[in-house]
């Protein structure tokens, strides 16, 4: 393996995006090599947190409920619109990917899952103007 991939080697379950494109792409299995877009390392996004967010329009929340699990994204509800939205929410455990739903503009910024085990999990979102976000 040699340096240039040990930098660039894609990262399990991480959400990478072209700068050129916008280009989206969640690994599900890393093996060694970069993820590349328009002849360039596609960007690994980092997930934010609610000491970043400020105005809570971002930060995934998880509510349990007769039946499954909630999470809603943002206390302030985030807007759905066509330049600006929420499309991915997932929940996470133990860094693996459970389960999640994709969005698009008009949809509310909410997803319910069937799952009956709330301990461990953690919920991530992804904006597509302002990244991805955890709680």
């Amino acid at each position: 393996m040699t340096k240039h991939w040990v930098l660039n080697m894609a990262k399990q379950n991480g959400i990478y995006k072209c700068s050129v494109c916008g280009n989206v792409v969640s690994v599900l299995e890393a093996h060694d090599g970069a993820l590349v877009c328009c002849n360039k390392d596609m960007e690994l996004l980092e997930e934010k947190t609610y000491e970043q967010e400020g105005e809570e329009k971002h930060v995934p929340v998880i509510e349990q409920f007769d039946g499954g699990i909630r999470v809603k994204v943002g206390s302030t509800e985030h807007p759905m619109l066509p330049e600006h939205f929420i499309s991915l929410i997932q929940l996470v455990k133990d860094n693996d990917v459970v389960i999640g739903k994709r969005l698009k503009p008009g949809d509310k910024p909410v997803a319910e899952f069937c799952l009956a085990e709330v301990e461990g999990l953690k919920a991530r979102a992804l904006c597509n103007v302002h990244g991805l976000w955890k709680n």
